[in-house]
């Protein structure tokens, strides 16, 4: 292989790249509820910010996860549009909005439910686009 053709086939495969990441979905959708647009997940599930959190990073862990799932992310995820991965402290891996990591409730059951928010004394809410 000559090195134009190498260089061809590495322009190539960095457009093919930049281009998939450009028309990548964002991981979260907007939804209706009693207090106006919320963040959800794919499901429609309220998405929600926790006051204790340091930007891009989580401190919901072990119990507090259990009862706020994060909202998972994948490795390969690309970060844009005021969205990004962050790793949490058992190395998976979590989407942020705006560096807010953002999470579920266990105890919502169906979309548009919004009971985690203002949960321990306010520090939970709810994640508006």
């Amino acid at each position: 292989m000559t090195t134009s053709s190498i260089r061809l086939a590495l322009a190539l495969a960095a457009t093919l790249a930049l281009a998939s990441a450009a028309f990548a979905a964002p991981p979260t959708k907007t939804g209706k509820t009693d207090k106006g647009s919320v963040l959800t997940d794919a499901k429609g599930m309220s998405l929600y910010t926790f006051d204790k959190d340091m930007d891009g990073k989580s401190a919901c862990n072990g119990p507090c996860a259990t009862n706020w799932p994060a909202l998972k992310a994948e490795a390969s995820d690309a970060a844009g549009d005021g969205y990004t991965v962050i790793t949490r402290d058992d190395g998976s891996k979590q989407w942020a909005h705006k560096g807010k990591p953002l999470y579920t409730f266990a105890k919502d059951t169906k979309p548009g439910d919004i009971t985690g928010d203002g949960f321990l004394n306010g520090a939970w809410h709810l994640a508006m686009p």
